[in-house]
């Protein structure tokens, strides 16, 4: 481009051995698709591939080595599989100094990032480290380019930079360094499409990025509080799976995430930001409280048994990374690193153990199994099941007995078990014949009291619920 400096440069390479070694061999395992039936995440040697993402969105702007090293390695051992941050970030990413004192571009233009000689002298060498260290632990970056103000502003403190060659131009230059690491790309960054130069910049940055890494990477996009992507880019073919935000009101998507499910064609489908743990519910703490683990907690079992391919969790504290000397976004009231055990965050590692520890990629979601009331509020009912009717899954939210029609499942005795999505533990309830319908009751009842009921095939010999 007349006037500019190139940046079609070669991709960093990290100066140390040792954690080249070891992040060459996660690499080689690390690439994803979408599964043979459309419907799931899988590794390229099509084992399953569960979506648990958190959002910290700040992440690469906000947090030194030391301290993306703790919230890492905290995210890993809670089961995590997706970090979903932003390279040019929300909260004045543009012109407020990463902690070393840098900025991501020259003049505030994509097509010029600042990126200069040797190691740890810029602002890309930093995302480096943090990708890097993502990769040494198995964790994927879901990485936003760009959070949606740098292309429509609508509010905020941010400039829209972008225009479509702009973004081309910057994707290619992204998807070129970040070419060979676990990273799924995602678009958008809660703003709406609102006029056809907004849809030619979110295309030309997927062209862009598609350019720069040979199309290794999977592709969806982040659309602003209660939308979905399909509204805009359904039937686009670099979008390979569907994100929702739900928003940070007290609510459940699980209708637009069945509308998504059976859209045609099939995509996978995900809830990407759901109301957040310690967030003010419906942003009014003063009339509705900060939410609990609870509530994040059953959107998770709502959305993935409506048909979801994994699940975001979010952090009010965290996604911000609220500290000392920073000022607090929307009440948030503790520090990142005082948030990282909310139990909310630990328990979205037993959804994620749960699916895993039955036959995945023949799971879909049947409300029909259930003849009792269902429901649509705070106590609605959701059921998915193995399509072979080898399991069946019931979640209630609030501890309430659930009538079962046991003839849609396979075989002809049932194991059932009580799978407590608190702890992660299950305990058997009986063995019986399979015939007809069945009530259950969980062992409490009431809010943040929920339970998964798990049916079981006999002949299939299966683990407890969550092992693996």
């Amino acid at each position: 481009m007349k006037g500019k400096v190139s940046v079609m440069c070669a991709p960093y390479k990290c100066v140390c051995a040792i954690l080249l070694a070891c992040c060459c061999a996660i690499a080689g395992e690390s690439r994803l698709k979408v599964s043979q039936n459309k419907r799931f995440l899988v590794h390229e040697d099509g084992t399953p591939f569960f979506y648990l993402g958190d959002t910290a969105w700040e992440l690469l702007h906000r947090l030194n080595r030391e301290e993306a090293d703790t919230y890492l390695e905290n995210r890993r051992q809670k089961g995590f599989t997706v970090i979903q941050a932003v390279a040019l970030a929300e909260l004045d990413g543009l012109n407020t100094l990463n902690p070393y004192g840098h900025r991501p571009l020259l003049e505030n233009d994509p097509t010029r990032p600042d990126v200069k000689d040797g190691p740890n002298n810029d602002y890309w060498d930093h995302v480096d480290y943090i990708v890097n260290r993502a990769e040494a632990l198995g964790l994927y970056i879901g990485m936003l380019p760009t959070w949606g103000d740098k292309w429509n502003k609508k509010w905020g403190v941010g400039g829209a930079v972008f225009t479509p060659e702009i973004a081309e131009v910057y994707g290619q230059w992204l998807g070129q360094r970040y070419e060979d690491k676990p990273i799924i790309w995602i678009l958008g960054g809660d703003r709406p499409i609102e006029n056809d130069t907004h849809r030619e910049i979110i295309r030309a940055m997927a062209r862009g990025l598609k350019k720069g890494d040979g199309g290794r990477h999977l592709m969806t996009f982040h659309p602003t509080g209660g939308r979905t992507s399909s509204e805009w880019f359904h039937e686009d073919e670099w979008l390979d799976f569907n994100m929702h935000q739900t928003g940070h009101r007290d609510r459940g998507s699980w209708q637009s995430i069945e509308k998504d499910y059976n859209r045609s064609p099939t995509k996978p489908v995900l809830d990407g930001e759901p109301l957040y743990e310690d967030h003010p519910i419906n942003f009014d703490p003063v009339k509705f409280g900060f939410s609990a683990d609870w509530q994040v907690r059953r959107l998770a079992y709502w959305h993935v048994f409506a048909g979801s391919c994994g699940h975001t969790y979010g952090c009010h504290n965290i996604w911000q990374m609220y500290a000392p000397g920073r000022q607090p976004i929307s009440w948030a009231h503790h520090y990142w690193y005082e948030s990282l055990d909310l139990w909310g965050a630990r328990d979205m590692q037993h959804v994620k153990n749960l699916m895993l520890s039955r036959p995945y990629l023949s799971r879909v979601p049947d409300q029909s199994i259930v003849v009792s009331e269902i429901g649509d509020g705070d106590g609605h009912v959701r059921a998915t099941r193995d399509s072979q009717g080898s399991y069946a899954f019931i979640y209630s939210p609030l501890g309430q007995p659930v009538t079962v029609n046991l003839e849609k499942l396979s075989g002809t005795e049932v194991k059932a078990w009580w799978y407590d999505p608190r702890h992660g533990t299950a305990n058997q309830i009986d063995v019986f014949p399979k015939k007809g319908t069945r009530e259950f009751k969980p062992p409490i009842q009431g809010k943040g009291n929920d339970w998964v009921l798990v049916l079981d095939d006999v002949s299939k010999n299966f683990p407890p619920p969550g092992a693996r």
